[in-house]
Parts: structure tokens; C-alpha cells; sequence
């Protein structure tokens, strides 16, 4: 039986029975059928019932609301998505700033929704600081993707750069050379959301099925082991878990992401460190750190993972000796004073990386598919901007957001992009992540000589592109 309660920091924290509701059992006729009970599921469900509350919505779930990354992420709700750039490069003036402000008010909305719906999921919108640390090449790249981000129409309001003394006034950080911060993110208690999402909408009248998988579905139809559903319209929202619902995983590489929580932590360890305003924070290498305080004062701190040969989903997060290790010497990297500190959770999960970093949100009219994914690690946000846009999609109503560059509109599933077959992803991901390695490593030693370093600079900004 499913230790629910453990599968991360997080859900330990949930004081609720965390007891599966009802399996499907019998056949059903609905209008919208949602495979999966993550953020993406429940917030198109959520707007869709905002817009036609006499919708009939089902909610099929293999596990429990929240079992897979949206109860198991790092919390940050960003204003903004992976490959933001890309697309703000393609567009003119005008249409860059509807984008800018289409994205920066994604925390914001989730903001007025938990407020609205009473949903306690310790919404703290403090900002982010991307911080250039541990070794000079940090403060290069940062002020680098700055001028980008400038150059792209976003201001000094958005992003601008804090020098070693303003950013110890927030987060102090061992060998700071600045960081780059931004006001528009937000962090939370992801389970938190991801439970009180499943009772708001059962409020609304959508009826969420757990322990019900899905082993099929084609247009206007799921079918489980007990019964079929039958609907207007299908969203498949599983994201990392594409590869266990074809032919979604040619589109979707399931990689993880692992996280370690420390004891909770005395006020004068906090006095030292800072973030106490509810600021999310990373350090700027390509291993991808990221970290928050929780609400009873732990570290919460993770850092990228990997992918299995296949697409093979990971089900075992009982982190290795070696994966806390790394993560523990970033984490000390930062903050030598926690170097030694009692780690108390480790946990992992699955999400979904899409070929070209491309996230997508598409509306099949002819086979009745709607379908919003590839946010790469970024979902906690991306994943609300995705219900909002798939609500409209499906009900016919021309708005921004269905204007936006990533909505593919009335495109086959197949229109996207595929990884390539095996063993080419699993060499081609690996050789990239030991890339990543490599750099950290060569250039979080002091003592290598300048062309050592450009060389790893080098081959892991070539390694980077190619994902691209």
C-alpha cells in the first residue's frame, strides 16, 4: 500500500486523512474527461467550471490529487516560462508586452484564487534572487541574461542586478558576487495547493476518481480497468508521467528533480541567512539549485536530477547516499553554516521535458483533444496559465491568452515536436548533464587555469544548445 504522506516534505505537512476517494466503478458520460489529478488537470477544470458551471467534468487519477510533481515540487511560482526568450525574440513591440504582462501576472492570479477559494497553501509572493555565487563566471552570465532580458523589453522593474551588499540585505550568500532579482515570483506549499485544489473543485461539482488508471484513450472516450468514460473532450494532462499513456511519450522526456528539507533551523541560523519575505532562491550554474524557506523554518533545497533509459518513470525517491551528498555541498556551498546540518526528508519526482524546450498548449477540434505541457521544471505557474488557456481553447472564446506564441491552437498532438529514439536520448541527455558537471566542477576550483575553464565554459554552452 501507497505510503501517501511520504512521498514528500511536503505532504508530511498535510493535516488531512490522506485517504483516496472512490475509484470508478462504473461507466460514464461526460463533457470533459481530465486524465490526471496534477495542476494541470485541476486547473483547467477549475476555469472551465468558472466560465460553464453546468459542465460535466470528470477527473481520472492513477494515484491521489497531488501524488506526482505538483505535490512534490520546489514551490516557486514564476512569473514567466521556460523559452521565454525565444519566443519574445519573434515578436514586435506591442505583442512582447502583452506577453510580458500575460506571464508576469501568472502568480498574482494564483494568488487571487487562493485567496477566493480559502485555499491555506502559504502564499508568499517575495520575489526571486538568481544569485551569482561560488565562482566569478556566475556574475558574467547573470548580468549577461539581464542585458537579454533588457534588450527584450522587460525594465529594471522586472529584473534588475543587486551588488553583494543589497543582496545580503535579503539572502546572505558565502562568496556572493551579486544576483539578479526579480519581483515576480511567488512561493508556496505545493501539496498544500494541490489538496485544496481537489476540494475546491469537488465544491464546484467535478467529480475526481483516485486509484482509477487510465490504460487507454482515443477521441471521445477513457477506458480503465472498471469502466469506460465517454466525453466530449479529452485532456490528457499527465506531463511527466507522458510515457506511461502513448503515444504522449515521443513528445514529453519524463527526468527528475530531487530535493533534500534540513531540520527545522533557529533563529539565529535564519539571522544569518536571511529570506524573510518569502523569496525563492537559486544559484546560478547549470546544475539548476533552487530553494525556499518553509513555514516551519527548514531549508528546502534541489537541484536537477537525471532520466532513465527508455523514458522509464522513477518511482523509488528514497534518494541515494550520493544524490543527498550532492545536494547537501551546493546547499553548504551557499551556506556554509549549514554544511553539517540534519537533513530530514529527501524526495524526488517526475516531470516532463519537451524536445527544443517548447512548451505547448494545443486544442485538437477535430478529434476533441486538448492538451498543455513541456513546462520543463516551471509547471507550479505554467501549469494555471495552461488550465486558463485550455478553458478558452475548448469553449471557443478568442483572448489574449489564446493568442499567446506557445498556443499551437487547432493542431494534431503529433504536430509536436519528437525526441529522438533511443539509445540517442538517453547518450545525448547524459553527455549534456555530464557536461553540466564538468563546468561546475573545473570552475568551482579555484586553482584551474583560465583556458581549463573556458574550455568547460565552452563545451557545456554547446552541450547546452543542443537540447535547444
Amino acid at each position: 500500500m501507497t505510503d501517501w504522506r511520504n512521498i514528500s516534505f511536503w505532504m508530511t505537512q498535510q493535516d488531512e486523512p490522506l485517504t483516496p476517494r472512490p475509484a470508478l466503478q462504473h461507466d460514464l458520460d461526460v463533457d470533459i474527461a481530465i486524465i490526471g489529478a496534477g495542476y494541470t488537470g485541476m486547473w483547467s477544470a477549475y476555469y472551465l467550471k468558472q466560465q460553464q458551471p453546468s459542465l460535466r467534468i470528470a477527473i481520472l487519477e492513477a494515484e491521489m490529487a497531488g501524488f506526482g510533481a505538483s505535490g512534490r515540487n520546489g514551490g516557486w511560482v514564476i512569473g514567466g516560462l521556460l523559452g521565454e526568450e525565444r519566443m519574445l525574440a519573434r515578436l514586435p513591440e506591442a505583442e512582447r508586452h502583452d506577453m510580458h504582462a500575460v506571464l508576469q501576472d501568472i502568480p498574482d492570479e494564483i494568488g487571487r484564487v487562493v485567496a477566493k477559494e480559502e485555499i491555506a497553501c502559504d502564499f508568499r509572493k517575495g520575489g526571486v534572487l538568481y544569485c551569482a555565487a561560488r565562482y566569478p563566471e556566475q556574475e558574467a552570465r547573470m548580468r549577461q541574461w539581464l542585458k537579454t532580458l533588457h534588450s527584450l523589453g522587460y525594465t529594471e522593474a522586472d529584473y534588475h542586478w543587486l551588488n553583494p551588499s543589497e543582496l545580503a540585505a535579503q539572502l546572505r550568500v558565502d562568496r556572493a558576487f551579486g544576483a539578479l532579482f526579480s519581483p515576480h515570483v511567488a512561493t508556496i506549499q505545493p501539496a498544500s495547493l494541490a489538496r485544496g485544489l481537489a476540494r475546491t473543485l469537488e465544491k464546484l461539482g467535478v467529480q475526481i476518481f483516485e486509484q482509477t488508471r487510465v490504460t487507454g484513450w482515443q477521441t471521445g472516450q477513457v477506458t480503465t480497468a472498471a469502466a469506460t468514460v465517454r466525453a466530449e473532450w479529452v485532456i490528457p494532462a499527465v506531463e511527466g508521467y507522458a510515457a506511461s499513456l502513448p503515444p504522449l511519450g515521443k513528445y514529453q522526456l519524463p527526468v527528475q528533480s530531487l530535493m533534500i528539507a534540513t531540520e527545522p533551523l533557529p533563529a539565529s541560523v535564519w539571522a544569518e541567512i536571511g529570506l524573510d519575505r518569502g523569496q525563492a532562491f537559486g544559484e546560478s550554474s547549470r546544475q539548476v539549485t533552487y530553494g525556499q524557506r518553509s513555514n516551519d523554518d527548514r531549508m528546502i533545497f534541489g537541484a536537477r536530477g537525471g532520466y532513465r533509459f527508455g523514458g522509464q518513470l522513477r518511482t523509488d525517491f528514497n534518494l541515494s547516499e550520493d544524490e543527498v551528498g550532492l545536494r547537501r555541498y551546493l546547499m553548504g556551498e551557499m551556506f556554509p553554516i549549514l554544511k553539517n546540518v540534519t537533513i530530514t526528508h529527501r524526495w524526488g519526482g517526475n516531470l516532463g521535458m519537451a524536445r527544443r524546450f517548447q512548451p505547448h498548449m494545443l486544442c485538437d477540434r477535430q478529434q476533441r483533444i486538448a492538451l498543455s505541457g513541456g513546462y520543463g521544471g516551471e509547471g507550479v505557474a505554467a501549469t494555471n496559465l495552461g488550465g486558463r488557456t485550455l478553458a478558452d481553447l475548448i469553449l471557443g472564446n478568442d483572448t489574449r491568452l489564446t493568442r499567446q506564441p506557445w498556443v499551437l491552437g487547432d493542431k494534431p498532438v503529433r504536430s509536436l515536436a519528437k525526441w529522438e529514439p533511443e539509445p540517442l536520448r538517453w547518450l545525448g541527455y547524459n553527455s549534456i548533464i555530464r557536461s553540466f558537471v564538468h563546468e561546475d566542477q573545473t570552475l568551482a576550483n579555484p586553482h584551474t587555469p583560465a583556458w581549463r575553464r573556458k574550455m568547460a565554459m565552452a563545451l557545456a554552452r554547446r552541450m547546452e544548445s543542443l537540447m535547444c
